[in-house]
């Protein structure tokens, strides 16, 4: 069982106000998220069509849940691991304009995952996906979208401050950015999670940089990314630290989308061309999508940093081995 226990944790909460928390949490950042980044909420699915090439293939191990529909006997059917193809296509088909963009509220099951205090077969995230243009593709315009990310949580932290002075984790005044590749350098006999814990433990908000290549020093990425969707040289992961498990936890996963250059590239590197036969793909390589920025904002993740928990079952419900259930209840930690 892959499981952390903290000495003498104090959830603080009840509960029923963990819960009351949640829907306060989670209603208030959607609102303020949506105004400050200039994104409209629209409805998102739950599957999507195997053939289409819309659903995320992750780090391309992962199996989706798929089955079968009476009245649609020739189509594989896949419940969504998260919406990053699908966002770009949406912004095309609803007719969104140059800065303008969506955010949805995505549920994605993840059967493979494997199960500890961060990671869920349920995952939910606020999606999100802005329009920019060709010449905004730049290093630029990234960190300046994670600096506006990063000021929307940490007004949150204010606000749950104020609603809930006992429970609320205080959080990094400022984001530290670093390259992938300068974080190896920095420690380069640590695995790519120590030097995760390593640096946040330091800096307690940090935006990894250029993901998915491999590294001069292990030869493989900082960590696996799909080749279809993020321009691996334009995007990141943010990381908070977390008080209640002494380590770093990721909340955003996201970038400048692939262009019809970096999709061939990336996908001859992850030696899987025969993508570029879908539809999505195809759209992309014929200049029919818009060029986006975007990526995924963990709900439960943001409640579990805001509200300094344990476990990610404090503040979703979803399933755990029994062990782990009674595991937690000996320490304090109560899985709804």
């Amino acid at each position: 069982m892959n499981l952390i226990t903290p000495e003498n944790y104090d959830p603080v909460l009840s509960i029923r106000e963990t819960q009351e928390a949640i829907k306060y949490i989670r209603d208030t950042f959607q609102k303020e998220f949506g105004r400050e980044m200039n994104l409209s909420r629209i409805s998102a699915p739950m599957f999507v069509t195997e053939r289409s090439g819309l659903n995320d293939n992750l780090n391309g191990v992962e199996r989706p849940v798929s089955f079968d529909a009476k009245e649609l006997p020739e189509e594989e059917l896949q419940v969504v691991q998260s919406l990053a193809k699908w966002k770009r296509h949406a912004l095309k088909k609803y007719g969104f304009s140059m800065h303008e963009g969506l955010y949805t509220n995505m549920n994605a099951i993840r059967r493979d995952e494997e199960l500890d205090n961060l990671h869920s077969i349920y995952v939910d995230q606020w999606d999100w996906e802005k329009v920019i243009a060709k010449e905004e593709r730049t290093v630029e315009t990234l960190d300046a979208t994670v600096r506006e990310i990063f000021k929307i949580i940490k007004h949150m932290e204010h606000e749950v401050w104020y609603k809930y002075p006992q429970a609320v984790c205080h959080l990094a005044d400022d984001v530290f950015f670093i390259d992938s590749q300068e974080l190896e350098d920095m420690y380069p006999d640590l695995s790519t999670k120590e030097r995760e814990n390593a640096i946040v433990k330091d800096k307690k908000c940090v935006f990894i940089r250029k993901i998915g290549w491999p590294l001069n020093g292990s030869r493989k990425p900082h960590d696996g990314r799909a080749p279809d969707y993020d321009d691996w040289s334009l995007n990141g992961d943010l990381l908070f630290w977390l008080p209640a498990l002494n380590r770093a936890l990721e909340i955003s996963s996201m970038g400048i989308r692939v262009d019809e250059e970096s999709i061939v590239t990336q996908c001859k590197a992850a030696h899987c061309e025969e993508r570029l036969e879908l539809p999505y793909h195809k759209a992309i390589l014929n200049k029919e999508l818009p060029y986006t920025i975007g990526g995924g904002i963990g709900q439960s993740r943001l409640c579990m940093l805001l509200l300094n928990k344990a476990h990610v079952g404090e503040v979703q419900a979803s399933i755990w081995p029994d062990d782990m259930i009674a595991e937690c209840e000996k320490h304090n930690i109560y899985l709804l």
